[in-house]
């Protein structure tokens, strides 16, 4: 009887590995709502090649790469000399009705696509092998599209901050499986909404509803920049989740997502955030939307 339940569980877990990415989210997470922009990214790739053939992995569609960074990353000068008329990061005690700020909520100029795991895992993810992905992925050896390769290659292997869990997901189901493995299974996926098409900086006003989704327990996951879509994911135990609605000068309705950063005292002094907001490291909770292309896993209410 025990042999008999080993086989049926072996023939499940081979079946699931199988499953495409869309129908192995539904069979993990069936019970949670798939963001929009990442049914746009699985429903837009296209493979040209086959992977593991000895010639180069091509994926049609918009995939520019630029550097691999997060907003709140930054602390150079230079960097908020850029951005004099562009709120990044705000305080908690902010996030009330009235509360005005400009912001672009502009979406990446990166659309790789969601690629199945069984693809991406036919190709290596090391700063050790870079000649290889090079070569697989038609990339010319020390171009820029190059260096931001080995870029965000490299910052998922560097080791996270003090406190934090962090996880590069190189396919939609490594990313659930991350999640299901520090939230469980019963969670809501949640992303930044534009209601219209959204294409310039401009003032937005937050209006009523602003309310608590996660607390602690709260997963993040970047699109960072790769030849194919890639996610930075990472869990803090001093992170809080917000929806925000609010809308523009123009008109335009936004429901973001903020996050906010209960304590930074761990965070570097030259950090952006505390330029911006003149604050010093744990003095007080820093707030910050996140963009089109991020994706917020937290418990589920219900």
């Amino acid at each position: 009887m025990k042999f008999l339940l080993l086989l049926i569980v072996v023939a499940l877990v081979a079946t699931r590995a199988a499953l495409p990415p869309e129908l192995y989210w539904k069979s993990m997470l069936p019970a949670t709502s798939m963001p929009k922009f990442i049914t746009e990214l699985l429903h837009s790739a296209v493979i040209v090649g086959k992977p593991g053939d000895n010639t180069s992995i091509h994926v049609r569609g918009n995939s520019t790469l630029h550097r691999a960074t997060f907003i709140y990353a930054a602390n150079s000068d230079k960097e908020l000399h850029n951005i004099p008329n562009t709120t990044l990061f705000f305080l908690e005690e902010d996030m009330k009705p009235g509360h005005k700020m400009n912001f672009h909520f502009m979406q990446t100029s990166n659309q790789s696509s969601l690629l199945p795991r069984e693809v991406v895992k036919s190709v290596p993810f090391s700063s050790s092998k870079m000649a290889q992905i090079l070569k697989e992925f038609a990339v010319k050896p020390g171009s820029t599209e190059a260096k931001f390769l080995k870029e965000t290659i490299e910052l998922c292997e560097k080791p996270g901050v003090k406190g934090e869990e962090k996880y590069c997901a190189t396919s939609l189901e490594s990313m659930v499986d991350f999640i299901t493995l520090k939230l469980g299974k019963n969670v809501e996926a949640l992303s930044t909404e534009v209601m219209m098409k959204e294409t310039k900086k401009q003032e937005y006003t937050i209006t009523q509803g602003a309310k608590k989704v996660g607390e602690a327990k709260v997963v993040v996951c970047h699109k960072v920049n790769y030849i194919y879509a890639l996610f930075y994911c990472h869990k803090t135990e001093t992170t809080i989740a917000y929806m925000v609605p609010l809308v523009g000068a123009d008109g335009t309705k936004v429901k973001a997502v903020s996050l906010c950063h209960m304590d930074t005292s761990e965070w570097n002094p030259k950090h952006l955030a505390f330029q911006v907001l003149k604050v010093k490291p744990g003095s007080v909770p820093v707030c910050h939307f996140l963009s089109q292309d991020n994706v917020v896993w937290v418990l589920s209410h219900e």
